[in-house]
């Protein structure tokens, strides 16, 4: 319900175009393989203190694809902490993951979030 109300929402507010909507999903699609290939290293890595890095770099890769992007990772992010939240995590840190995800959406670079000795791969 969510993708289509964004859906509906960039088509009338944002006047997206017939070939706009292509570019949009296509952004979007390829935004949710960066939050995805963030999460898998994330897990691959299991290094501790690095997962705000991991919230950072899939937003920060997502939005660079462009609007879709950032909107894939922003519905992606929202979904996830509201998911935890359900399952008791604690409020703190939902609010310091969710800063992350901004500061990652917002173009910053994630290294700010990189904890020492995590592996160069990465």
């Amino acid at each position: 319900m969510k993708l289509l109300t964004g859906l509906v929402f960039c088509s009338l507010v944002l006047g997206v175009s017939s070939r706009g909507w292509f570019s949009f999903l296509g952004e979007a699609y390829d935004g949710a393989r960066d939050m995805w290939r963030a999460y898998s290293d994330m897990r691959e890595a299991n290094y501790i203190n690095s997962d705000k890095y991991f919230h950072a770099r899939g937003n920060y890769d997502a939005a660079q694809r462009g609007p879709g992007g950032a909107w894939a990772a922003e519905v992606i992010s929202d979904a996830r902490e509201n998911i935890q939240k359900l399952l008791g995590r604690g409020a703190e840190d939902t609010l310091a993951d969710q800063a992350a995800n901004e500061w990652g959406r917002s173009g910053k670079d994630p290294n700010h979030f990189r904890p020492a000795g995590l592996p160069e791969k990465y």
